[in-house]
């Protein structure tokens, strides 16, 4: 990968784009960087594509010249993702935004890379049907697929994973290919679909995906609940995972962060203790018994100062806040940037793991917040650190990796949905074993010129 080889495919590009290339300064910057702290990097040149054919072209002039390609959603992965290590040509599909198909009897849509997830849910909206995903941010479909996101709703409606039916995907040299079906299940072969859910634009760009729905339930409520200690509030989430309570959310904030939150909602205070947020979904009946049981569970460890929010502003205020938890966070050093991890364990094991964690941080002297999806076992820090503080980002750093490496002792993930990007690639190896030698193969066999990505997920030679 050279510059000659980079500017000679941005000329080709330039006769078949026209202005929709862009060496534009500001669109550089735009393109250099996500919401991680990794350290931005210009491409050398955006490419903004209107439909796949273009993105097979694309691909097929970076091909012959041996350019390096990152595609680019929104920009809100948490792991420098899209950040363009190697140069060359950032492939932004933000134009390739229409809502295609929808499927109500069927409940499937099928949509471009662009559209976003609350782009979706509002073109749903009079067909009783919902997309279930949300990671907190208002993120592309397609980068959540490549990302293999979730958020809030895993615990009872799943990840990208699992709400992903099918896949068009251009390959490396421009070819087009489909995965998966509109079939809600299939035997037929290796699962392609599922290869590239989470690969994080080093295989390919996708360019259509068909989403799994799910009915809008007829009741929905939501809480805050109160325990004397982070200990107790998980204590109660593995009793009510063990209970089967289906909770459609079930949210951890510790007590650093509920200070945080009072900093930066002053006309939301709530008490600075350790808090659970619920959501309930289902029939009348069935969220009254849902409610029943785990009133009982809060019981047992000393839950208290129940609020429950059933009208639609208050739920949609309650967890606008707690989507806005990283900038809660950040008031309580302001002026501070932030280095956020997460991990994911065994349900068993999430207690114990976050006891260690907090211990962690307190041995640190950092600031770090926690927060966590604890219905499935993921959790979160933002650690914050004062801008250009390279001993404060050291130390950071090494808090973070402390964390990857616990999870892994527990039998964890060092990543459970902000993905590998750059900043957990290290870590790969020893979460995956000889498996991780064969996503390197997978990935030399796809993209033998290693043009897609580089640099990230996997290794190749």
């Amino acid at each position: 990968m050279t510059t000659d080889n980079i500017q000679s495919a941005i000329v080709d590009l330039k006769k078949l784009l026209g202005d929709r290339l862009s060496t534009g300064s500001s669109i550089l910057e735009t393109h250099s960087h996500d919401e991680a702290y990794t350290t931005p990097m210009l491409p050398d040149a955006v490419a903004f594509p209107d439909n796949t054919e273009e993105v097979s072209a694309v691909l097929k002039i970076c091909t012959k010249h041996g350019c390096p390609v990152v595609p680019y959603g929104i920009g809100t992965s948490l792991e420098g993702h899209v950040v363009p290590t190697h140069g060359g040509i950032s492939v932004d599909t933000s134009r390739m935004n229409q809502v295609l198909e929808i499927h109500e009897n069927d409940w499937d849509a099928v949509v471009q890379p662009g559209v976003t997830r609350t782009q979706l849910n509002e073109a749903l909206r009079a067909t009783g049907l919902m997309f279930t995903v949300d990671p907190g941010a208002d993120a592309t479909i397609g980068g959540m697929a490549a990302t293999r996101a979730s958020g809030t709703n895993t615990v009872r409606y799943g990840t990208m994973r699992e709400n992903v039916l099918a896949l068009e995907v251009v390959l490396p040299d421009g070819q087009i290919i489909e995965t998966g079906t509109r079939a809600r299940k299939s035997s037929a072969g290796y699962d392609l679909t599922r290869l590239f859910v989470g690969s994080e634009g080093t295989l390919g760009i996708i360019t259509k995906l068909t989403v799994r729905l799910f009915a809008q339930p007829e009741n929905i409520s939501a809480a805050t609940c109160v325990f004397e200690s982070v200990e107790k509030a998980v204590d109660a989430v593995i009793m009510s995972m063990q209970l089967g309570i289906p909770m459609a959310r079930i949210e951890l904030l510790d007590e650093l962060q509920m200070k945080g939150m009072n900093l930066y909602n002053p006309d939301m205070p709530m008490p600075e203790m350790p808090h659970l947020f619920l959501e309930f979904h289902g029939t009348d009946a069935s969220v009254a018994e849902q409610i029943d049981m785990f009133n009982s569970v809060c019981d047992e460890f000393n839950g208290s100062d129940f609020k429950w929010a059933s009208k639609t502003e208050e739920r949609n205020r309650l967890w606008q806040a707690r989507h806005n938890a990283y900038y809660a966070g950040k008031a309580l050093r302001p002026g501070s940037d932030g280095v956020v991890t997460d991990c994911c364990v065994p349900i068993s094991a999430l207690a114990e793991s976050i006891a260690r964690t907090r211990k962690l941080i307190s041995d640190s002297g950092m600031i770090a917040p926690l927060v966590g999806h604890v219905g499935d076992g993921n959790f979160h820090l933002l650690i914050l650190v004062e801008p250009d503080n390279a001993e404060e980002m050291n130390k950071a750093k090494a808090l973070a990796g402390a964390v990857s490496e616990l999870a892994l002792e527990f039998g964890g993930t060092v990543t459970g949905e902000h993905g590998v990007g750059l900043g957990k690639k290290k870590y790969m190896e020893e979460e995956h074993g000889a498996a991780y030698a064969l996503m390197g193969a997978i990935k030399k066999t796809i993209d033998p010129n290693n043009i897609m990505n580089p640099g990230k997920l996997v290794s190749v030679n």
